[in-house]
C-alpha cells in the first residue's frame, strides 16, 4: 500500500514537472484532429483588438471613480498604471515574439518554461478572471442597452428590471437578467462564424469607440476650467498611489493579443506591434479622459455612477452624454466579445495538449474556429449572467491576472537563463533550473525589502546567458522582467483577503482536478498529426 501510494506520487511529479519542447518551425502546428485556424490578423487588426479588450466602460466609469479621492492626480494615478502595464506588454511582447505561433499565451508561456502544473495553475486563476469578468460585462451591457432603449418615449419606464437591470436578489445572490444571455447567444454566435467576421465586428466596434472618446475629449477641452486642477493631488500622493492599483485593471486586456498567435498573418513582427501599439493609445486616451473630466468640474462633484455623462450633463451638453452612452455600449461590445475570444482559445490550447477533454481541441473544418470552444464558454457565461449577480464577485478578480502575468514576466527571465532560444533548445538542467526559480522567488516575496529583491535581480543578470532572442527583445532584462513582478506582486498585496482566499482555493482544486485528470491524459512530446497553417488570401496580405 505504501509503495504504490509512493508511486502514485513520484508519477504525479514526474507528470507534474515537466515542460513542453517546442519546434522552431512557425509554419506547422501539430494537433490532434480537425484542421488549422486561419490567418486574417494584421497588425491594424491586432491594435484594434487590444483597444477593444482593455477599453470598455471602464474609460466612462472607473476614470471618475479614481479622481473622487486622487483628485486631478487621477492622471498620474493612470500614468503609474500605464507605465506598470508597459512592463508586462513588454515581457508579453518578447515571448509572442519568440514562440511559434500556436494559442496560448501566458499558459503555453508557463508550460515551456516552467512546467505542466505551473501552466495549468496560471490557466484556472486567470480562466476564472474571464468567466466572472465576462458575466459581469455581459449585464452592464444589457443594462446599458436598455437605458438607450429608455431613450424612445413609449418604451421609457416600461422595461422590467428583470430583462436588463437585473431582478431583486433572491438568497443574496441570485438576479434574473433576461438580456445578458441573449446578448452573449449573439457575440457568440459572432465568433463561432469565423475569425473574419468577429474581428469585422470588432473593427467597428472598436472604432466607434475610440472616434466618441476622441470627440468626447475635444468637446470637453473647451469647458475645462483650470482652476478646478488645484489642488493638484488633494488628498496627497499616497491617495494616487492607491489610484494607480485601481486604474491598473482599466488597461488589463492587452494580453488578449498574445492569445491570436495562431491567427496573425505575421507573428513574430504584429504581435509586438499590437500588444504594445494597444496599449499606448489605451494610455493616450485614459489621460485624454483624466484631464476633461476634472478639468469640467470639481473633482467632489463627480458622480460615482457615470461621472462623464454627469459632467457633461453639468455643462449643459446633453448630446455628449448621450454620446457616451452609445460609447460605453461599443466600449463593452468590443471586450465582452474580445473575452469570449480569449476564453475559446485558451481552452482549445488545453484540448490540444490533453490537459481538458479533446473535444475543446476541435476546429471546424470550414469555419477555422473552435466552435465547441466557444459554445461551452458562452454557456458558462450565460449561466453566470443570466441568473447571478456577479457583481458581487467583482472584488476577487483581477488577481488571476496579476498572478498570470507574473508568471509571464518570470518566463522571460528562464527563457533567457536557458544556454540557446527556445525555439531550439530542449529543458536546462535542473540545477540551473532551480537556482533561477530561487532567485524569481526572492523577487516575488521581497515585496518590502526592496534592496534584497534587486540583488536577486543582478545575480540573474550576471549568470544568465547574454544572447538575445530573435524578434523583439524586452529592453534591461532582468530588471524589467523584476520590476514587473515587484509591482504585480505589490498591486496583489493590495487586494481584499476574499481575493487571497479565492486564489489558494481554487489553486487547490486545480491541482486536484490535475491530479485525477489532466496528469493522466497530457503528453506534450507526443508526434501528433501535421496539419499546415491556412494561409490569409492573397488579397488580405500586407
Amino acid at each position: 500500500m505504501r509503495d504504490s501510494h509512493s508511486s502514485y506520487l513520484s508519477k504525479f511529479w514526474c507528470s507534474a514537472l515537466r515542460a513542453k519542447p517546442l519546434s522552431n518551425s512557425s509554419d506547422v502546428l501539430r494537433i490532434n484532429s480537425g484542421e488549422g485556424l486561419v490567418r486574417r490578423l494584421g497588425p491594424f487588426d491586432l491594435i484594434l483588438l487590444g483597444i477593444g479588450a482593455s477599453i470598455g466602460a471602464g474609460i466612462f466609469v472607473v476614470t471618475g471613480t479614481v479622481a473622487r479621492d486622487a483628485g486631478p492626480g487621477v492622471t498620474i494615478s493612470f500614468i503609474l498604471a500605464g507605465a506598470s502595464c508597459v512592463l508586462n506588454a513588454l515581457c508579453y511582447a518578447e515571448l509572442a515574439s519568440r514562440f511559434p505561433a500556436v494559442v496560448g499565451g501566458a499558459y503555453m508561456y508557463a508550460y515551456t518554461a516552467f512546467n505542466e502544473l505551473t501552466a495549468f495553475l496560471v490557466f484556472t486563476q486567470m480562466m476564472l478572471d474571464y468567466h466572472i469578468g465576462a458575466a459581469s460585462i455581459a449585464r452592464s451591457l444589457a443594462s446599458y442597452v436598455v437605458n438607450i432603449l429608455e431613450l424612445v418615449p413609449f418604451l421609457k419606464g416600461g422595461i422590467p428590471n428583470w430583462v436588463g437591470h437585473g431582478s431583486k436578489e433572491i438568497f443574496g445572490f441570485i438576479s434574473i437578467n433576461l438580456l445578458a444571455p441573449v446578448l452573449l447567444v449573439v457575440l457568440t454566435l459572432i465568433l463561432c462564424r469565423g475569425v473574419g467576421e468577429s474581428s469585422l465586428v470588432n473593427t467597428i466596434m472598436t472604432t466607434t469607440k475610440i472616434v466618441i472618446v476622441v470627440v468626447v475629449i475635444i468637446v470637453g477641452a473647451f469647458e475645462v476650467d483650470g482652476s478646478n486642477w488645484s489642488p493638484f493631488a488633494p488628498n496627497g500622493f499616497k491617495s494616487v498611489l492607491t489610484g494607480a492599483t485601481v486604474a491598473f485593471f482599466a488597461y488589463v486586456g492587452f494580453d488578449a493579443v498574445a492569445n491570436s498567435a495562431e491567427e496573425s498573418k505575421r507573428p513574430q513582427r504584429d504581435l509586438p506591434i499590437g500588444i504594445i501599439g494597444s496599449l499606448v493609445v489605451c494610455i493616450a486616451l485614459y489621460i485624454g479622459v483624466c484631464l476633461v473630466i476634472t478639468g469640467m468640474v470639481p473633482f467632489k462633484f463627480l458622480g460615482e455612477d457615470a461621472p462623464l455623462a454627469e459632467a457633461f450633463k453639468v455643462k449643459g451638453l446633453h448630446f455628449v452624454s448621450v454620446l457616451i452612452s452609445v460609447g460605453a455600449v461599443a466600449g463593452l461590445t468590443t471586450t465582452l466579445l474580445v473575452g469570449l475570444y480569449v476564453q475559446s482559445r485558451l481552452y482549445l490550447g488545453l484540448g490540444r495538449d490533453g490537459l481538458l477533454p479533446a473535444i475543446f481541441a476541435r476546429v471546424h473544418p470550414t469555419r477555422h474556429t473552435p466552435i465547441q470552444s466557444q459554445i461551452w464558454v458562452g454557456f458558462i457565461a450565460c449561466v453566470l449572467a443570466g441568473l447571478l449577480n456577479v457583481h458581487l464577485l467583482s472584488h476577487v478578480l483581477s488577481v488571476g491576472s496579476l498572478a498570470g502575468y507574473s508568471v509571464v514576466a518570470a518566463c522571460v527571465i528562464t527563457l533567457r537563463w536557458k544556454d540557446n532560444i527556445v525555439s531550439q533548445v530542449s529543458a536546462p538542467s535542473m540545477s540551473h533550473r532551480l537556482e533561477g526559480i530561487i532567485c524569481i522567488t526572492v523577487i516575488a516575496c521581497c515585496v518590502t525589502p526592496i534592496i534584497i529583491a534587486f540583488l536577486a535581480a543582478a545575480a540573474l543578470r550576471c549568470r544568465q546567458e547574454q544572447m538575445d532572442p530573435p524578434g523583439f527583445s524586452c529592453p534591461w532584462v532582468p530588471i524589467v522582467p523584476a520590476l514587473c513582478i515587484f509591482v504585480n506582486i505589490f498591486l496583489f498585496a493590495q487586494l481584499h483577503y476574499e481575493a487571497w482566499v479565492r486564489f489558494i482555493v481554487l489553486s487547490i482544486v486545480a491541482i486536484g482536478v490535475y491530479a485525477f485528470y489532466g496528469q493522466h491524459h497530457a503528453n506534450p512530446t507526443v508526434e501528433r498529426e501535421v496539419i499546415t497553417y491556412h494561409k490569409a488570401p492573397e488579397e488580405e496580405a500586407l
